[in-house]
């Protein structure tokens, strides 16, 4: 079966009742010119998904749809007791979104309201709830989808084209392998290239943050003799930390046309983070130019196709994708693919988090229908990465915050932007709901967290079941009245130049940059205050070096010209309590919970020495599996057995 596939469907359908029979990605989309049609055809099209075994929608053809202003007046009628915060229109589509307050009352029982609006304005209707903090990121995600309307049906349609070009109902047989041109021995610049006798996928596409700007080792390693932008049918993303999508705008700028698939919250926050990654590099005088601008940015979101966590969508001709929850940080996944119709199964495993403990996030995923190989991270899965108990390391957080409040201090918790500062914030929402911290506690939010807070609270669906309830009853941890963002420059010298005990929550959380350092320059030389670190500091970083202890610390500046800074602030390290990552003891009851037996397990993601450590630990769990732990450049072929056991270092 290829392409003609649409043929073959337009044979099932009434001619002069169908304008056209379009590919939208995966799916399949019918347009019909006749209005009764749109409403009697369900049952012929239920007949041809049923033959075809594809995702057939039945929509109207944009000639016969109710004028935009004419369609709002209508639908206000019919849920005359519903907010209606936004109306989009997606014209090309014949689609239009509602942004609601009450997603019930919109819907109506068993969705009669969304029949009752189609029937009287032929749009094909979809329910958003409103978000309860407004986020500029949200909305201008939301918005671009309707904004390049025509181009999106458009480049749709090609995707669609080229997924069935050369696809076909049997099991197509040929080789699989991937290749590591990042994060092999290494944390940072994440990008795994699947190849296929058929096609060529690309796993993340990330740069190491640790690593000078301008520095070759900054991004993975494109010049492979294997990799080819025009190949590239399709780009899959685990998450949104930058060292996972921060060349993604670049693989556009050198002419990659094709889609990126990811969940929703990691389009939006990659599209913040990388905003911030560009305004960073360009505001820094002491980097190499920028890689790419924020117009390669937004040429990249227009390709872009969101999917939930467990739909199942072709990619490409002999794969087929499924994203599962990886509890790492919002919208993060495994990226399971099914290659060749049932060949082999592979699962691209990014940064996890096993622990059932975290207040933000439900833990990963385990129950996969079948899998033969997959990658795993070992960022905290050294011998000595036995992370506290949860509820110790609250504990223990709690008292260190009440040390610096009664000796009249300031803590700076520097965070990474995404997941851990949320972490952070109902961590101490908690404590002082439970009023273990005192209710005048001030906690100031600076950087980007406000905006990424913001994002998580318009996707409760992919946050942990009792946050999500909480959130959806109206009852918003995030917006307790501790809790201020800092919004000004002026603002943050206020806080900088007061005297009253706080905690100042801050990006970046290595403090290479953001407004982390800034707060730990006025912070480090009185012995009051305290800085906590709760996150990886890679080697190199600022925060590494206060972490490890030193005491006269070299400053950069965006001048021409350094500062020694004296630290006699408190330093503290919680240990793992808090991570996005799963430790070790986390990491082994995740692999003794999987529903599956993997052939092979391919390391990544990690120190070589922790790299080492867990490749025996896995070994011994699993005596039958094949377990790999390349550096960048090498590749391995998947599903197959060729009789070496290859051992750390001698790839």
């Amino acid at each position: 079966m290829n392409i003609k596939l649409l043929d073959e469907i337009l044979k099932e359908l009434p001619k002069d009742k169908v304008s056209s029979v379009e590919f939208e990605a995966a799916n399949i989309v019918v347009y019909t010119i006749d209005k009764e049609f749109l409403f009697n055809g369900r049952d012929k099209l239920r007949q041809i998904v049923q033959k075809f075994k594809k995702r057939i929608a039945l929509r109207a053809d944009p000639s016969i749809l109710l004028p935009e202003e004419e369609t709002e007046k209508k639908v206000k009628e019919i849920l005359p007791d519903v907010v209606i915060d936004k109306f989009l229109f997606d014209s090309a589509r014949s689609s239009l979104t509602l942004e609601v307050d009450n997603v019930g009352s919109a819907v109506g029982q068993g969705g009669s309201n969304l029949r009752t609006i189609q029937e009287n304005t032929h749009w094909s209707v979809n329910i958003r709830r409103k978000p309860p903090m407004r986020s500029l990121t949200v909305d201008t995600m939301r918005a671009v989808e309707f904004q390049e309307s025509e181009y999106r049906r458009k480049f749709l349609n090609n995707v669609g084209k080229r997924i069935y070009g050369g696809w076909k109902s049997g099991k197509i047989k040929g080789w699989s392998r991937v290749t590591v041109l990042g994060s092999g021995l290494q944390i940072g610049r994440s990008a795994w290239y699947l190849q296929t006798s058929e096609s060529r996928i690309l796993f993340d596409c990330g740069i190491d943050p640790a690593v000078p700007h301008g520095d070759p080792n900054e991004y993975p390693i494109l010049d492979s003799p294997d990799f080819k932008i025009e190949d590239i049918d399709a780009v899959v993303v685990s998450h949104a930390h930058i060292d996972h999508v921060g060349l993604l705008p670049y693989l556009y700028k050198i002419g990659y046309k094709g889609p990126i698939y990811c969940t929703e919250p990691t389009r939006d926050i990659m599209a913040l983070s990388l905003i911030d990654t560009v305004k960073i590099w360009t505001n820094d005088s002491n980097t190499a130019a920028p890689l790419y601008k924020v117009e390669d940015i937004k040429e990249m979101l227009k390709h872009v196709i969101t999917l939930d966590y467990e739909e199942v969508t072709d990619v490409a001709p002999d794969i087929r994708l499924t994203l599962y929850n990886a509890g790492h940080i919002i919208g993060s996944a495994f990226c399971h693919v099914n290659i060749g119709n049932g060949i082999h199964n592979f699962m691209y495993g990014a940064d996890f988090n096993f622990s059932n403990k975290q207040r933000l996030l439900n833990r990963a995923h385990t129950n996969f229908p079948r899998l033969e190989s997959m990658t795993l991270e070992a960022t905290n899965c050294g011998p000595k990465d036995q992370s506290l108990a949860r509820e110790e390391g609250e504990e223990e957080f709690l008292k260190l915050l009440l040390d610096a409040y009664v000796n009249g201090g300031k803590v700076l918790i520097p965070v990474f932007g995404i997941g851990r500062s949320q972490e952070m914030l109902l961590t101490i929402a908690h404590l002082i709901e439970e009023e273990r911290l005192p209710k005048n506690l001030k906690v100031y939010i600076d950087g980007m967290v406000g905006e990424v807070t913001a994002i998580h609270t318009a996707y409760p669906e992919f946050l942990n079941h009792q946050l999500r309830n909480r959130i959806l009853r109206g009852d918003n941890p995030f917006l307790l009245e501790n809790f201020e963002q800092v919004s000004s420059h002026q603002r943050r010298q206020e806080i900088l130049e007061s005297t009253e005990p706080c905690v100042v929550l801050a990006t970046s959380g290595m403090m290479n940059g953001g407004s982390s350092v800034e707060y730990f320059k006025h912070f480090a030389p009185d012995e009051k205050n305290m800085i906590i670190f709760v996150g990886y500091q890679a080697n190199g970083t600022l925060g590494r070096k206060v972490k490890d202890g030193e005491k006269d610390i070299l400053i950069s500046n965006t001048g021409n010209y350094d500062d020694r800074l004296k630290v006699n602030l408190r330093v503290e390290q919680m240990r793992g309590a808090f991570s996005g990552h799963s430790d070790l003891y986390s990491s082994k009851k995740f692999l003794q919970t999987l529903s599956v037996r993997p052939q092979q397990f391919i390391l990544n993601h990690g120190e070589p020495s922790k790299i080492k450590f867990y490749a025996e630990v896995i070994r011994k769990l699993y005596p039958e599996s094949r377990v790999y732990t390349p550096d960048n450049l090498d590749s391995i072929r998947l599903g197959k057995d060729d009789g070496s056991r290859r051992e750390f270092g001698e790839f």
